[in-house]
């Protein structure tokens, strides 16, 4: 495992859409633990593969011990609903910070490094950072949702 270099706006690969990934092999994996290893360094929640330019599915999420690491690969939302406003931040974005609208809840199918395809079902802040890192596979950034910008100091405390 390393830890990867993040890519920083502005970078063409973080609005490009992603290519599925069809191969679940060892480097599959090494990559996974890698981009975990560089999401846990940089003090993020999430880490889509575009980040540390990767041209591939695969995202990874872990917001607390009690959720875990959850490996996503080649992952679709099939369903949301309600609605929660936020804050959220990027690691391809340093510093800045926005209110973004989010799904409360989410219904996604996703990969898991072997290719085993599961379901998973969030809500709350869980199903924000899911949504955050599914729209990066699709080119989809967080700024371009934003409905208002924080100022410095403005989420301190």
């Amino acid at each position: 495992m390393s830890v990867l270099k993040l890519v920083e706006y502005p970078n063409d690969i973080l609005e490009t859409k992603c290519k599925q990934v069809t191969s679940f092999d060892s480097d599959l994996i090494k990559l996974l633990d890698s981009m975990h290893e560089t999401m846990i360094e940089a003090d993020g929640v999430g880490l889509a593969a575009p980040q540390v330019g990767i041209d591939k599915q695969i995202a990874i999420v872990e917001i607390d011990d009690e959720h875990g690491r959850i490996d996503l690969v080649n992952p679709v939302i099939l369903e949301m609903k309600g609605e929660q406003i936020g804050p959220e931040g990027c690691l391809s974005f340093p510093g800045l910070f926005g209110e973004v609208k989010r799904a409360d809840y989410v219904k996604i199918k996703a990969q898991d490094h072997r290719g085993q395809t599961f379901i998973l079902e969030a809500e709350g802040f869980l199903s924000r950072a899911i949504q955050h890192e599914i729209d990066h596979l699709n080119g989809v950034l967080f700024t371009s949702k934003v409905t208002r910008y924080y100022d410095e100091g403005e989420l301190e405390g």
